[in-house]
């Protein structure tokens, strides 16, 4: 499938075979603008241990009872009647065990991922008080589960700007219709919103062949370079001096931005996501071209390039995980997909030198019960669930906080969604109470008025 773009409110067209007249082309018009882009990198509150983040997503909620958090007590008391829920309580169908040096407990569904334990960092007291996917998933993204407010990658570019100019801060691969949320800027300028590629079908589309994902209307066989340029200026002029009488109109102030950003991007985008000048043996460490591994694993391996090249925020988006039948199979269905593409991103960025410095997050919007529904599913779960973090600062093969013995709720090191943002901006360098934007008269923040940094996880 080709790749969409919902959100960039630009359709500039090009030729493939720019070079350096693309860049030569540039008129003095941009080389002014640049002095105030908005993208441009910005200093840190203060020094970040992380200079990126991929964010993998798993929307629909994975069980965490069956993939990071050991419920010994729950196995032992299977087929009993639940304290909360109508159903009996329903034991792990997967094996624990301690993996890595570390012992961090994992189920038998990630034999790929284990072989990584010693690099990840465990919250198991994640909690929020969203009990519904839509308004869950708009609350890990954004902070807000009822308002439209900016997302946690917008808030991360309007913070850091990026290290790339010529392509955008923030990409989400795979998403869906919701990402004009999820992935939105709200307030913020347009040009903090996220690029959005990807149709949203199981785990996003993908180029023929698999080989890439396509970007629409990068080509255009009528202009040359140059010629574009001379029309783009044009367009520009207008759309200066309607800002100039106007004086206050974002919309517009978007638009400018992201057609020079587009401009520069027709030279830049089709080189980053061609994957075929990717090594066969990269591409098998991913699981590309294996199957039930092969699109997500496309996705990673472009992430990896993305966040090399510049991408101050990439999320990876894995859709399907609201299993409230046939969990067994769904189940293992859905790690399969993810398992070896994710070993394989951790892997590569730490050959790469790159994990160091780079924040890896997996998180759903919440978890699922530890009682069955239908016999042979879990229904959704807001008291408590796992996420976990990789490189970027955080401890290494550690686990903090944990759900009582069934998995039901948060006991201990509880993390509200607020405390996950806090520490995530942390980790970039940002303090989220700083982190403000002005709007309707007021100032906002990703974290409202609540959130602390989980000290705990920090090395």
């Amino acid at each position: 499938m080709s790749a969409i773009v919902t959100r960039r409110q630009f359709s500039i067209s090009g030729t493939t075979g720019l070079g350096g007249l693309a860049f030569a082309a540039l008129s003095s018009m941009q080389a002014k603008a640049e002095k105030i882009d908005p993208l441009s990198k910005k200093k840190p509150h203060f020094e970040p241990r992380a200079k990126r983040v991929i964010f993998l997503s798993m929307r629909g909620a994975p069980s965490h009872v069956d993939t990071f958090d050991y419920k010994p007590q729950l196995t032992k008391d299977d087929g009993k009647s639940a304290k909360y829920g109508a159903g009996n309580l329903l034991g792990s169908p997967w094996a624990f065990a301690q993996r890595g040096k570390s012992g961090l407990w994992m189920s038998d569904l990630f034999p790929y991922l284990s072989t990584h334990a010693d690099k990840l960092c465990m919250l198991h007291g994640m909690h929020t008080d969203e009990p519904n996917h839509p308004g869950a998933t708009r609350k890990i993204h954004t902070g807000s589960g009822q308002f439209v407010r900016p997302s946690l990658g917008a808030w991360s570019l309007y913070g850091l700007g990026t290290e790339n100019a010529n392509l955008p801060g923030f990409i989400c691969l795979g998403g869906g219709g919701g990402d004009k949320q999820n992935c939105g800027n709200a307030f913020l300028p347009a040009i903090y919103q996220g690029t959005l590629l990807g149709s949203g079908g199981p785990n996003g589309g993908r180029g023929a062949g698999g080989s890439s994902i396509e970007f629409p209307n990068i080509k255009n066989p009528n202009l040359s370079a140059a010629d574009q340029r001379k029309q783009l200026d044009f367009i520009q002029k207008l759309n200066r001096d309607k800002l100039a009488r106007d004086r206050v109109q974002p919309q517009i102030e978007g638009v400018i931005q992201s057609y020079e950003l587009a401009f520069r991007m027709q030279v830049t985008m089709p080189e980053l996501l061609d994957l075929s000048n990717e090594t066969e043996a990269t591409k098998k460490l991913y699981g590309i071209g294996e199957g039930v591994s092969d699109n997500f694993g496309s996705q990673c391996l472009l992430a990896r390039r993305m966040v090399e090249k510049g991408v101050r925020f990439v999320e990876v988006v894995s859709n399907g995980w609201d299993h409230h039948r046939d969990l067994k199979n769904e189940m293992e269905d859905h790690c399969a997909q993810i398992d070896q593409p994710i070993a394989g991103l951790l892997t590569d960025l730490a050959q790469r030198g790159l994990l160091k410095d780079t924040l890896v997050i997996w998180a759903g919007e919440f978890g699922r019960t530890p009682h069955g529904q239908g016999g042979n599913g879990r229904d959704h779960n807001s008291a408590g669930f796992t996420t976990w973090l990789a490189g970027g600062g955080v401890k290494a093969g550690f686990a903090h906080g944990a759900t009582d013995d069934y998995g039901y709720a948060a006991v201990d090191g509880r993390t509200s969604v607020h405390d996950w943002h806090a520490t995530i901006l942390h980790l970039i360098g940002l303090d989220h109470e700083k982190l403000t934007y002005n709007y309707g008269g007021r100032d906002f923040r990703l974290t409202d008025v609540h959130g602390n940094v989980v000290d705990e996880i920090l090395a």
